[in-house]
Order: C-alpha cells, then sequence, then structure tokens
C-alpha cells in the first residue's frame, strides 16, 4: 500500500459548478474539477500522491489516515445552555429522547 492510499478521496457531482469536484479532505485544501468523473479521480490521486510527498520531502509528519477510519457512532456537540434547552423541549413535546431527536434532524439535514 502506497502511503497516498490512506486518505479518502472523494469524487461528486456539483450542480453549482456544472462539473465533478474532486477532493481529499485532511491532507489538501481545494480540489480537482472536471467534466469526466473518471479523470478528476485520476487527477485526484495523482494531486494526493503528490501532496504526500511534498510531506516527505519537507519533513513533515502526514496529517491521519482518512480512509477506511472506523467510527464509533459517538460524538460530542457543544452547543449554547439556550439551545439545548430549546432542542430538549421539542424532543420532549414530540415524545422522544434528546438523542433520537438530534439524530433525525442529522439524518434529514445529510439526505435532502
Amino acid at each position: 500500500m502506497k502511503p497516498a492510499d490512506k486518505y479518502l478521496k472523494i469524487v461528486e457531482w456539483s450542480e453549482e459548478d456544472a462539473c465533478y469536484i474532486g477532493t481529499c479532505p485532511g491532507l489538501t485544501l481545494g480540489g480537482v474539477h472536471g467534466t469526466n468523473e473518471a479523470k478528476v479521480y485520476e487527477e485526484l490521486c495523482q494531486v494526493v500522491s503528490e501532496a504526500v510527498e511534498l510531506y516527505q520531502i519537507d519533513g513533515k509528519p502526514l496529517p491521519p489516515a482518512t480512509a477506511n477510519k472506523q467510527y464509533s457512532g459517538r460524538f460530542v456537540l457543544r452547543v449554547g445552555s439556550d439551545l439545548h434547552k430549546e432542542v430538549s423541549i421539542r424532543a420532549a413535546r414530540l415524545g422522544e429522547s434528546l438523542n433520537s431527536y438530534c439524530q433525525k434532524i442529522l439524518q434529514n439535514a445529510v439526505h435532502s
């Protein structure tokens, strides 16, 4: 496995830009774009390899790997006390726990 293989590479269609956008979160800023999905992915892989090489040339440690990362399903979200109260009240009015209410909100936000 090459060091560049440890980084998640995402290619997705952008309605706003009317093209494919390729990014590598956690390693590079910005991305590559084009109208051919496969070519965007190929170019993105090259950019990621070059970024890894630059880290190595500069003697800098690579950022943590992002590919095949395991997630626990838990994270802590800090909000102000007023928002915490408001969301808790809304969940209670619906007869739901705060956790299940927030989970539904997040799912709707991600899938809309």
